[in-house]
């Protein structure tokens, strides 16, 4: 472990950072699996019934509830990958260090939100 990650880091210790990510990368992976499951229900439960979305009063329920489902299933598919990456920082010595200034991002960001990049008032300057 670096100098740098020990500095960024140690306030929660290195073990806790890496034991929030497993956790929220085995909670992520539970939601997508969740997800996933819905979907497959939707897509199965349509091909049941007569697909015509614009005569049929539940079509374009159904179509909503099934873009609903993607939708979420790719915000959970993107926040794994941040997870991904966020554990990739910590094994190369940067975790817990802003990308945007450099500074230590502080203990109670990383424990709300394990795969922070930056700290609030670079999260809060950076455009959306």
């Amino acid at each position: 472990m670096s100098d740098s990650i020990g500095k960024a880091v140690s306030r929660p210790g290195l073990g806790a950072a890496y034991e929030r990510l497993i956790a929220d990368r085995a909670a992520t992976l539970a939601q997508i699996a969740g997800l996933r499951s819905d979907f497959a229900e939707i897509v199965e439960a349509n091909a049941l019934v007569a697909v015509d979305d614009e005569h049929d009063p539940e079509g374009s329920s159904t179509a909503f509830e099934r873009a609903q489902v993607a939708s979420l299933l790719a915000q959970a598919e993107g926040h794994l990958a941040e997870l991904d990456q966020a554990q990739e920082r910590l094994e190369r010595g940067d975790y817990g260090r802003c990308e945007g200034c450099g500074e230590p991002i502080p203990t109670e960001r990383l424990e709300a939100r394990p795969a922070a990049r930056t700290c609030v008032p670079c999260a809060v300057s950076r455009p959306r």
